[in-house]
């Protein structure tokens, strides 16, 4: 567990008419500006600034051009360095600088707007679906994954089994990387959902490894940003202890993408793509 994840402090309980003095551990909270230039590029652009738990932000920062389709593929990016002074009591940096190869174009303007489009701040469902078409996600309906249900009910107890630092604050999200066996490739925790993922996508994009027979299980519910970002990372399943929203499922059956809600208990609802969960 990166200790810059967590903070301890000290709480008055209380217990009924009991009043006592005890320690707590915190998740952190920190902003991370992302910025980005190509390689030969004299100027950095600001692209986002978003409120994360420390840990892991060179993957936060990949999965986040990868979701936001500012990036292909490993190749695409040449490197990725925390910068700024170290601040606050846990001395992080809060700051994270992408170069991008001086073969990727994108315009930092338009990756802007499809940020806000893109992240439910308001635009109608419609719009965000024409966004998401926009930029081009894999073709998921030719890549066939088959998990069996059994293997499925399973993944929510080897998730909690792996949430570090949720298991010392209770105050995280989570996204974990499955095989089609169950067997977990990596957690990342977060305040954030989304960071969560992209934490989780980042790490994929930045080791390569092949996300197209993969599943990804949340910790909470499945929103529409969720859904992208796996979307874009190229994962066919996609699976939540919570409910998904109802945009997120209909963006889900636009793209033919598995997804399932409500998976605890030995249960689950599927709403889309139940051609890939064998209940044999």
């Amino acid at each position: 567990m990166d200790q810059r994840s967590v903070f301890d402090t000290s709480v008055l309980r209380l217990e009924g008419v009991s009043v006592s003095t005890t320690d707590d551990v915190l998740a952190v909270e920190e902003p991370l500006e992302i910025q980005v230039r190509r390689h030969g590029d004299p100027e950095w652009v600001s692209l986002s600034v978003t409120m994360r738990t420390p840990g892991h932000d060179d993957e936060l920062a990949a999965g986040f051009l990868l979701g936001e389709s500012a990036i292909r593929e490993r190749r695409d990016i040449v490197a990725v360095e925390p910068w700024g002074p170290l601040t606050g009591e846990l001395r992080v940096r809060n700051v994270v600088r992408v170069t991008l190869a001086d073969t990727v174009h994108f315009d930092a303007g338009q990756l802007r707007r499809n940020f806000y489009t893109t992240s439910s701040c308001g635009v109608c469902g419609k719009a965000s679906l024409e966004a998401i078409d926009a930029m081009r996600p894999p073709a998921l309906e030719q890549r066939e994954v088959h998990i069996a249900a059994a293997t499925l009910y399973k993944l929510p107890a080897r998730l909690r089994e792996s949430q570090d630092v949720f298991g010392c604050t209770g105050g995280l999200h989570a996204a974990a990387l499955f095989t089609q066996s169950g067997e977990c490739i990596a957690v990342r925790e977060d305040v954030g959902r989304h960071n969560a993922m992209d934490k989780l996508t980042g790490h994929a994009l930045l080791h390569r490894i092949e996300m197209r027979d993969k599943a990804i299980l949340v910790s909470g519910r499945a929103s529409f940003e969720l859904v992208q970002k796996a979307l874009m990372a190229g994962v066919p399943v996609l699976a939540a202890v919570g409910a998904p929203s109802s945009l997120a499922v209909q963006l889900a059956r636009a793209f033919e993408m598995t997804l399932a809600g409500f998976l605890r208990d030995g249960r689950c609802n599927v709403y889309s793509g139940d051609r890939r969960i064998d209940t044999r």
